[in-house]
């Protein structure tokens, strides 16, 4: 455990100055969420920020700003330039399976881009990146200042196994603007995206998020879950980011496990 997790107490705070360098936020340490990542065995981190309360929440703070390969969170950003480049028409636009088979048999099928997106059909979003194009993708990187803009290491893979990396401060900082509609995307591309990313609706709540996953070389695994819960008075954006080298079949369901765990403890009832 850190020494920042073996101080006495369960909430260390400490402040800790957003991107944009004018506004600080309240940062504190949950040693009980960090608890719950080191119980699980892998490395990683939790962050969590509430919008009205300006107020961040981590587990391990001191890894919430390691720049990690995106994997399929990268989704949410790709679904938008293809939106905003007029390569999809709208979230019913069909994406032409490649005639491949594999494994995932419910990605052997042309998809919407609706379906793509909630099935993490990776080929589908790659067909959808290639007809980007590099250029137009460099340039919307560079536009949102995307994690460290560099989508070098293949044009249909920078965000599974090329040099793409953000952190978990990031992933929070650029879901909040997209919320806020912020990005530099028409109005009605984000709140398409958006409307895509929601998987719970309840009385109380609604969840928008996506997963994400690579395995780099060295059997080195990063597991990605990020998103926000909509309640009547707060919105609560998270990201939890964990690492391991040759992991067992624990680590894929570790991800939404924690988290939900995670925000349960702060209040954000997402039990299902």
């Amino acid at each position: 455990m850190s020494s920042i997790n073996s101080l006495v107490g369960a909430l260390l705070v400490v402040a800790v100055t957003m991107l944009s360098g004018a506004v600080k936020a309240q940062l504190v340490e949950n040693v009980d969420i960090a608890k719950l990542i080191d119980d699980s065995g892998f490395d990683g981190s939790f962050l969590a920020y509430q919008l009205h309360a300006d107020r961040y929440e981590a587990g391990h703070v001191e890894r919430i700003n390691k720049a990690l390969i995106p994997a399929s969170t990268f989704k949410i950003f790709s679904a938008m330039v293809a939106l905003e480049t007029g390569v999809v028409r709208d979230r019913d636009s069909v994406i032409e399976w490649d005639g491949t088979i594999r494994s995932r048999t419910e990605l052997n099928t042309d998809l919407n881009l609706e379906n793509a997106f909630r099935l993490s059909a990776v080929p589908h979003f790659q067909s959808l990146v290639r007809r980007i194009g590099h250029e137009r993708m460099q340039h919307y990187i560079d536009a949102v200042g995307y994690g460290n803009r560099d989508i070098s290491g293949g044009n249909d893979v920078f965000w599974l196994e090329g040099n793409l990396r953000i952190s978990p401060q990031q992933q929070i900082d650029f879901l909040v603007r997209l919320y806020r509609n912020e990005l530099p995307f028409r109005p009605e591309v984000m709140e398409t995206v958006k409307s895509i990313m929601g998987s719970e609706r309840t009385t109380d709540y609604v969840l928008r998020n996506k997963t994400g996953l690579a395995v780099l070389e060295g059997d080195h695994n990063v597991g990605w879950w990020v998103g926000w819960v909509e309640e009547k008075d707060e919105v609560t954006f998270f990201a939890i980011a964990l690492e391991s080298i040759a992991p067992d079949e624990r680590f894929i369901p570790a991800r939404i496990a924690i988290a939900r765990e995670a925000l349960i403890s702060l209040g954000v009832v997402i039990k299902r």
